[in-house]
């Protein structure tokens, strides 16, 4: 019997991929539910798109959102059916659209509503900007400090700023394209390894996302929020948050604030956890963990096969 103290983790958007979920659909009366639920919920077959493709529907933003939530919620319940109770983490939390995803989990949020709501998001993201004003950019091997040094350089009256601390030399920037492009060319100056311009709909987690915030804030409002289970890490400060009111200020500033994934991480291993368990496609949560926290004990589950693996971990029955 394993005494890790674990946390939930989920990602977002980048981790979608044609065909996931599709095991869990097939295999779990569970999983089959949640999709449904958000089919409903959202009045079209979203559960087609994640299943079937094509990648080019799958890939706009409106689409990938829901469908990453959904799928990494159907992960977890059949997970939650394999272990014969519901998870107990000591926290949860989730990569940017990720942190609805641990709304769900902790109850915050009903699924329907929650795919809603992202459904909602995707739309106002990939409409805030036109097409072709804003970028992100990956910069590595250089650490915040120097980054936003060279964001505020870079800038000359554009935004352009930290997106995603994703760990402490994986720096994602956002903001208007120019800008963005001066600053990756003044980080391959300055040392960076790589400095990797990323295909994106829109410039997300800057400046020029904060009229989302003020759209989705209405959106919120029209949604039932309960208490969560456990305490979810936002993003936005990296602090655990405990009541529904902290948890929707926080969602409202995520919107146009990096994401402070590193120091989430962190914050959470100083706070007891030992392993965390990533529910979701893909396992790139699991690869910036063990970078963040060297020792740290992961388990991604994005495919029926993972879920044995989770539940030994925290010494849970196999499947």
């Amino acid at each position: 019997m394993s005494n890790l103290r674990y946390a939930m983790v989920f990602p977002g958007q980048g981790a979608q991929e044609v065909g996931m979920g599709r095991d869990f659909y097939e295999i779990y009366e569970e999983s089959r539910a949640a999709f449904d639920e958000a089919d409903e919920a959202l009045g079209f077959k979203l559960s087609a798109v994640a299943f079937e493709g094509p990648d080019d529907e799958l890939v706009k933003t409106a689409n990938t959102q829901p469908a990453i939530l959904v799928t990494s919620i159907a992960m977890l319940r059949a997970a939650e059916r394999e272990l014969g109770r519901p998870f107990e983490p000591l926290f949860c939390a989730g990569h940017s659209l990720g942190e609805y995803t641990a709304l769900v989990a902790s109850g915050v949020l009903p699924l329907g509503d929650a795919a809603r709501i992202v459904r909602r998001r995707g739309a106002l993201m990939q409409d805030a900007v036109p097409m072709g004003r804003g970028a992100m950019s990956a910069i590595l091997g250089l650490g915040l400090d120097a980054v936003l040094g060279i964001c505020r350089e870079a800038a000359s009256g554009e935004v352009c700023g930290p997106a995603n601390v994703n760990a402490a030399l994986q720096i994602v920037i956002s903001g208007d394209a120019p800008a963005v492009e001066r600053a990756g060319q003044l980080a391959r100056e300055r040392g960076a390894s790589k400095v990797i311009p990323l295909k994106v709909s829109a410039p997300f987690h800057c400046e020029l996302m904060r009229p989302v915030a003020d759209e989705l804030e209405r959106e919120f409002e029209s949604r039932r929020w309960g208490e969560p289970r456990f305490p979810i890490v936002a993003n936005v400060d990296a602090c655990a948050k405990s009541s529904a009111d902290s948890i929707r200020n926080a969602l409202y500033a995520q919107t146009y604030s990096p994401v402070l994934w590193s120091d989430a991480v962190s914050a959470m291993v100083e706070s007891g956890v030992d392993a965390f368990l990533e529910f979701g496609p893909g396992s790139v949560l699991s690869g910036l963990i063990k970078r963040i926290a060297k020792g740290a004990v992961t388990a991604s589950v994005s495919r029926v096969q993972d879920v044995a693996r989770a539940l030994s971990l925290i010494g849970g029955k196999g499947v």
